[in-house]
Order: structure tokens, then C-alpha cells, then sequence
């Protein structure tokens, strides 16, 4: 759980000695190449309608981005200073990767869908159009326990809305009309471009006595939220941790910039959609404390999740308590789905009492952070990438309920702490919000 930068130095010079090879060309052509693999195997084999869907279209777009990055390396052979194989073109590919492996899929599902389909969106596309929905009619995207307990079994798992207030508010288009385009995933890629793209400006338009190398950090930190597998599947299929890991990377961008005040917000926002963010926040608060700023980041960080939460609160504060904590917890009317075969979920489901097990060490890895953000909290926004990202991937591994995707948040994380540390350049004092 260390983000001590003597101690990974070592680390980090041989993840930059992989990264830059060849230009950043030959660590591009692995990627494309293994993830057009991953796609064709989960063409083949997904159980999954929606994954088999994904995996067809997608296998097509890596290999594809491989051969362009192919080309790009028998270009770079001939002339080592072409524009052919030079950053540029790479942010190129990679746009063509993300479009043809994650947006197109997402039309094309989203249009089979709106055709009678009902097989192309997994169930948590469905639930945030229904908490657009209720939020619409009721004033809240929760349904209480009757509610759920009177749905026919095959439904209860549907009536649950495990998220926080704000996540109802991409299920708005498709409770104003019913067509391809008000598809949730529709709304969450748009927000993912937008925010991303906000991300990458905020980190290349800071001064870095290393400008080159930076850009490149940021690309390689870019395709680990859109174009790796875990995270384009993730979005055409279901979608809604991407701008929650967007806003997320944004806030660490703003934290790089010397800007404290909308860092909390925009990670603010992010907990406002999803619990995932909140450790973030806790973390850029701790950040933010290092240079006299916590008030400012907590006022958004903190302050936003607790404001989306008062409406459902007072409207009905038992269905909020359903959804967001007993039904999270397993101590619903159905159990969630989501079961990984990580250590905490088989420790849970192997050992005696191995649920009690599981929690013991999730807790004792929350207290583990919570010494080391005590004793030594983190003084850049690279440092707090690292411990976001170790301290949310040992998290995953250790939830009694969890799934494979999520291990798009600390590999995001941790892929843009490069980007992070080569952009950060101001002076550790307080910055403009």
C-alpha cells in the first residue's frame, strides 16, 4: 500500500522502459493485439448475449488498430522520425480503437435493442433507465422493500437501484422517449468523452519541463480507461462505472494542476453516481490537507454525495436504506449477482464463516490505508493515484460480492500516476480552485 516514490523507482523505471519501446509502438501492438485475443475468445465463449454481441465487433476493431500499429512500426524502421509512428498518430489509433471496440458496439446494441432485442443490455442498463423513470414519477429512484417483495421473483433483482441519487439521471432520456439514442449507454459515453476529454486537456495544458514524455504517460493512462478490454466491454455492454472512473481521473488531473477546489468537486460528482468514488474523495481530502486546501476539496468531495442523497432521503428514507445499504450488504430480498471468483468471494463461499473472514480482512485493509493516509498522507496527486488504485484493488480482491469489471478503476488509477507525476510541476502550497 505504499506510494513511497524511492520505493517504486525501481518499478517505475521498468514500466518505462516497457512503455517507450520502440517508441510506445511495441507496448501499442501487444495491447491491441492481446485484447482483439480476449475479444474473439469472448465472442466464442461469453455466456453472456450482450458480452458474445461485444466480443464479435470488437475482436474486428483491435485487430485492426494491430495492424495499423504494425504499419506504424514498418514505418518507424524506415524513417525513425516519421509522423507515421509519431505520437499523434498513435492518439489516432487509439481513437479508432475506442470508437470501433466500445462506441460502435454500443449502436449497434442500442439500436438491436430498440428493434425488440431485449437481450442486447445487461441488467444494470435497465435498472438506471428505471430509476430515471422513478425519479420522474416519484421524486426518488428508490423502490421501497413492499415495493420490490411484491414484484414477481423473476423481477425483484431488477427493483433494486444499488446506486447513489445521481446515477438516475442517465435513465432521464429514456423516461422522456423510447429510441436507440436515449439508450443509457448512449449517455454514459458521451459523459465518459466529455469528461476524459477535459482530463487530457487539463494535463497536457500544464507546464512539465518533460512535455513529450508527459503526452505520452497521458495517452498510455487514456487507453487504459477506454480501449483495454475490461473497460470497453464494460461500457458497451452496461456502462456505468466509466464516468464514474472518468470524473474520477479528472479530479486527479485537476489535484496534478494545482486546483483543489474542483478536484473535490469533480470527484464529488463521481460519488454522487456511485459509492466507488468515495474512497477517491476520502484520499484528495487527505491530499488536499497537505496543502492547506481540505476545506475547499471536502466542500465538493464530500459535500455533493450528501446533497444528492437529502431528496431521496426525505421522499422515502427506507427505500434509500434498501438500495443503497442492505441490498449492497446482502442482506436483501435477492442476492446481487455480481460473484468473481476473487479470494474474498471464495473465502466467503469455502470457509466456515468465511464471510465474517472476508470482512475482517476488508477491514483490516481499510485500516492498513487509513494508518498510512495518517502517518504519511500523500503529497501529490500521483502519490493519491497509487494509493486510490492499491487500495481499491485490494478491496476488490477482498469483497465478499464483486465482479471482474471493476478492476477497471485501480488499473485506470494506476496506469495515469506516470501522467500524474510528469504533469504535476507547481510549488505543494494552496492553488486557485
Amino acid at each position: 500500500m505504499t506510494a513511497d516514490p524511492d520505493r517504486a523507482a525501481p518499478a517505475a523505471r521498468r514500466w518505462q522502459a516497457v512503455d517507450s519501446a520502440a517508441g510506445g509502438l511495441a507496448l501499442d501492438l501487444g495491447l491491441y493485439t492481446v485484447s482483439a485475443v480476449f475479444a474473439g475468445v469472448t465472442a466464442a465463449t461469453s455466456t453472456l448475449s450482450p458480452h458474445r454481441a461485444w466480443g464479435t465487433v470488437a475482436a474486428v476493431g483491435y485487430l485492426l488498430a494491430a495492424l495499423l500499429v504494425a504499419g506504424q512500426l514498418l514505418a518507424r524502421r524506415r524513417h525513425l522520425d516519421t509522423a507515421l509512428a509519431g505520437l499523434p498518430a498513435r492518439w489516432a489509433v487509439a481513437g479508432f480503437a475506442w470508437a470501433a471496440t466500445a462506441l460502435l458496439p454500443i449502436a449497434a446494441q442500442s439500436v438491436q435493442r430498440a428493434a425488440g432485442r431485449t437481450d442486447r443490455a445487461q441488467e444494470e442498463v435497465v435498472v438506471v433507465e428505471h430509476a430515471g423513470a422513478r425519479l420522474v414519477e416519484h421524486g426518488t429512484p428508490y423502490l421501497g422493500h413492499d415495493a420490490i417483495a411484491a414484484l414477481p421473483p423473476a423481477e425483484q433483482l431488477l427493483g433494486y437501484t444499488p446506486y447513489q441519487p445521481g446515477m438516475a439521471l442517465f435513465g432521464l432520456p429514456r423516461a422522456a422517449t423510447d429510441a436507440w439514442w436515449t439508450d443509457a449507454r448512449v449517455w454514459f459515453a458521451l459523459v465518459t468523452a466529455l469528461v476524459l476529454a477535459t482530463a487530457v486537456t487539463t494535463l497536457r495544458t500544464a507546464s512539465a519541463p518533460d512535455a513529450p514524455r508527459r503526452d505520452a504517460a497521458v495517452l498510455r493512462g487514456v487507453q487504459a480507461a477506454t480501449v483495454l478490454p475490461v473497460c470497453a466491454l464494460t461500457l458497451a455492454t452496461g456502462g456505468d462505472d466509466l464516468p464514474v472512473l472518468a470524473l474520477c481521473l479528472l479530479a486527479l488531473a485537476l489535484a496534478a494542476a494545482g486546483r483543489p477546489g474542483r478536484a473535490g468537486l469533480a470527484v464529488g460528482v463521481a460519488g454522487a453516481l456511485k459509492l466507488f468514488a468515495w474512497p477517491v474523495a476520502i484520499v484528495l481530502v487527505c491530499w488536499a490537507a497537505t496543502r492547506r486546501a481540505s476545506p475547499r476539496t471536502a466542500l465538493g468531495a464530500l459535500g455533493l454525495p450528501v446533497v444528492a442523497l437529502l431528496p431521496a432521503l426525505l421522499v422515502d428514507r427506507d427505500a434509500l436504506v434498501e438500495n443503497v445499504l442492505r441490498f449492497p450488504l446482502g442482506h436483501g430480498l435477492v442476492t446481487s449477482p455480481a460473484q468473481s471468483p476473487f479470494p474474498g468471494h471464495l473465502i466467503a463461499t469455502a470457509l466456515p464463516a468465511g464471510r465474517i473472514v472476508a470482512a475482517a480482512l476488508l477491514v483490516a485493509v481499510g485500516v492498513a490505508i487509513a494508518v498510512r493516509l495518517l502517518r504519511r498522507p500523500p503529497r501529490t496527486a500521483a502519490a493519491t493515484a497509487l494509493i486510490c488504485g492499491y487500495g481499491l484493488l485490494g478491496a476488490i480482491l477482498l469483497m465478499p460480492s464483486t465482479r471482474f469489471g471493476y478492476l477497471l478503476y485501480p488499473v485506470a488509477l494506476l496506469v495515469l500516476a506516470p501522467a500524474l507525476a510528469l504533469a504535476e510541476t507547481r510549488a505543494r502550497r494552496p492553488a486557485p480552485a
